[in-house]
């Protein structure tokens, strides 16, 4: 196990920057996720530790060591690919032991480290086996063990649940899980996925254009956005954002443009009057109210468990989410208000958190 480091790593392509200076710092046997839209340099970031592209600029240390310039196998990585990479004339056994093969570890250590590996990924009975007689979960737990005997400092793992269904990736989630716990390797995992990042997660590191919007545990990430991206991009739905102003002085309340007026009172320090900001709400923390301000349902998503309402006030739609099942309809008026210990405010200009 190891500690990785990141220090002002940049990446350019000819002229064309795509990572912009990332400082992350990464305790050893911390789970780390990266998370971020398609095209923020997510995978380009993973990519650069794994010794795959070369680091234009900064320093990247594993374990305490500078390792830019070394190759891939002298990192003391492993990394498991989102299209698994397995070798199809081969077993599941020669799959997971190939490496230790081409580093000319005796036969007897490579199958004790494969037969090891197999037996915390419920793969024994499929050793025998080709790539193409099992299924997706199957290969998937396959390449992880082919991480697991190399028994290296650090894994690394890009995507590697994107090519699965549903259900599978929420099984294949907790067995991850589940591993870095009873082995507690320093993890590294990149994912668009925000609900892989929110439950796998130790840390999440959320990225944009190549650039960190912000570091932290999920659950504090969820609570304390620290700028309109971050907000919108965590959580599903995301956070309803109105743009505004901030009215009164002694009892200031925020008037967005299309006339919704929303309190204030927050334990956040509340800007002057007059200052443009957004206002930020979380669909759970609408309800309905005749107090409140007005608007149009346009779509029901029923789940069982939740219902997603989609309304429209004013010139913008407004996602609210009941935890109870709900009797609305399409078209239907309704009036709603907000839980004004749960607003969060941002300047207008910069984006970033008041």
């Amino acid at each position: 196990m190891a500690s990785v480091a990141l220090n002002d790593i940049r990446k350019s392509y000819g002229m064309l920057p795509v990572i912009h200076g990332v400082d992350i710092e990464i305790e050893d046997g911390e789970f780390i996720v990266l998370v971020g839209p398609s095209g923020c340099g997510k995978s380009t970031l993973l990519r650069m530790i794994a010794g795959l592209e070369p680091i234009s600029q900064g320093t990247l240390s594993i374990g305490g060591r500078a390792v830019n310039h070394l190759p891939s196998k002298d990192r003391d990585i492993a990394m498991v690919f989102q299209n698994y990479a397995l070798y199809p004339h081969m077993t599941v056994a020669e799959n997971m032991g190939f490496s230790l093969k081409l580093r000319g570890v005796d036969k007897a250590e490579i199958a004790k480290r494969v037969d090891r590996s197999a037996k915390i990924l419920a793969l024994q009975p499929y050793l025998d086996r080709r790539p193409r007689q099992l299924s997706g979960g199957q290969r998937q737990r396959v390449a992880m063990g082919r991480a697991i005997v190399r028994e290296a400092a650090v894994f690394l793992f890009d995507e590697p649940l994107s090519n699965l269904d549903a259900k599978l990736r929420g099984a294949m989630r907790a067995e991850i899980k589940e591993l870095h716990q009873r082995l507690r390797i320093t993890t590294i995992y990149v994912t668009h996925d925000q609900t892989e990042a929110m439950t796998m997660a130790d840390r999440i590191v959320v990225l944009n254009n190549g650039l960190v919007e912000q570091v932290g545990a999920p659950l504090d990430i969820y609570d304390k956005p620290a700028s309109t991206f971050v907000a919108g991009f965590i959580g599903m739905p995301g956070m309803n954002l109105l743009d505004g102003t901030v009215e009164g002085d002694k009892s200031p309340v925020f008037l967005s443009r299309d006339g919704i007026v929303l309190p204030l009172l927050g334990e956040e320090p509340v800007p002057a009057a007059g200052r443009q900001v957004v206002y930020g709400i979380r669909p759970e923390h609408l309800v309905l109210d005749e107090g409140g301000f007005p608007a149009e349902i346009v779509v029901v998503e029923p789940t069982g468990s939740e219902t997603l309402v989609i309304a429209r006030a004013g010139s913008q739609n407004i996602s609210i989410l009941f935890r109870e099942r709900v009797a609305l309809r399409p078209g239907e008026r309704i009036k709603i208000s907000a839980r004004p210990e749960r607003a969060h405010l941002f300047d207008a200009e910069s984006g970033l958190r008041i």
